[in-house]
């Protein structure tokens, strides 16, 4: 729509100060010619812009003037309000800020927008941690976050999952991210991806480190979990799934809902499907959890692995038995 492009116009001139016509085309997806026309109506609806000839010309807004945001739709208001994540931000030391960055644009906003904001606000709540997890302890979410802030060097002591399990690190913190209520550092060189939570000890440098300049933290993330996900999926296993058994995991029940819809169901009623497994111990275990709901057929030592430890507690329950009856 033109009225929602000539706001774009009016927000980018005054976020990036001169821009040229063909940056404005580039930015908005629309031809030089109808970037022309948009100036031309908003120049001649009173809004102080002008144009320099040359080629270090462009638009730009008279200096010290500021649109309010009326050119925002109602969509776009409400997800502004939804997208406030006042848990991190509190996290970060934030909380102050953007409670008042949302006072400053809700005053901005124009009544009916106003209504709307304060609805969605009202009716919706983003609380991503889990029912049974404790929130993790970060005492050294601020320094990293303002380390990342400041491209400042951190030195820390680090707490892996393989042995040798401390060990010193040297990072350059890219940026911060927050998945499923916990906290993630990005960090060159790599980069490399930490739990903020597993940093035992830390110091800052004052030394500034250069973020390279293509480094995307979204695309990062996108390709790490990505990869994460594939390194999951080493290998597969062929399991019955008693009527109204659940796998835990989402990829195995996508598997589990595609074995269903090919209809291959044995004739007491049960669910045969192959799963990915990250590997024996883990399927091991999850499949232990799911007792006599689940039939193990594939592979042969995954089997023979839980056949081993229900003999064991067979036997252990079995001698528990006697012994109460004694």
């Amino acid at each position: 729509m033109k009225s929602s492009r000539l706001v774009s116009i009016l927000l980018l001139l005054q976020a990036r100060g001169r821009m040229t016509a063909a940056e404005l085309a580039e930015e908005l997806e629309v031809s030089v010619r109808t970037v022309y026309r948009d100036v031309e109506a908003l120049s001649a609806a009173g809004v102080p812009l002008y144009g320099d000839a040359g080629h270090a010309g462009g638009y730009r807004l008279l200096d010290g003037y500021r649109t309010r945001l009326t050119g925002l739709t109602v969509g776009e208001a409400q997800a502004l309000f939804l997208s406030g994540a006042p848990g991190p931000a509190a996290d970060l030391g934030l909380g102050s800020v953007l409670a008042a960055a949302q006072l400053k644009v809700r005053a901005a906003l124009p009544p009916e927008l106003r209504a709307q904001a304060d609805r969605i606000s009202g009716r919706f709540h983003l609380d991503a941690p889990g029912w049974y997890a404790d929130a993790d302890e970060t005492p050294y979410l601020s320094a990293v976050a303002d380390a990342v802030w400041n491209n400042h060097i951190l030195h820390i002591v680090y707490r892996r999952w393989r042995t040798p399990t401390d060990v010193e690190r040297r990072l350059e913190p890219y940026g911060l991210v927050l998945k499923a209520g916990r906290w993630y550092v990005v960090a060159g060189p790599g980069p490399r991806t930490f739990r903020v939570d597993q940093i035992l000890q830390l110091a800052t440098e004052e030394e500034e480190f250069t973020r390279p300049d293509d480094f995307d933290l979204t695309a990062y993330w996108t390709a790490y979990q990505r990869d994460f996900h594939a390194r999951l999926k080493q290998g597969q296993a062929v399991v019955r799934l008693a009527p109204g058994v659940r796998l835990a995991r989402q990829a195995e029940a996508e598997a589990e809902a595609e074995a269903e819809a090919d209809g291959r169901t044995d004739g007491d009623g049960w669910t045969v499907a192959t799963v990915p497994i990250e590997s024996l111990d883990h399927a091991h275990a999850e499949f232990l959890r799911l007792g006599t709901g689940i039939e193990v057929l594939e592979p042969p030592e995954l089997r023979a692995k839980i056949a081993r430890t229900i003999a064991e507690l067979a036997e252990k329950y079995g001698n528990l038995g006697m012994r109460g009856g004694d």
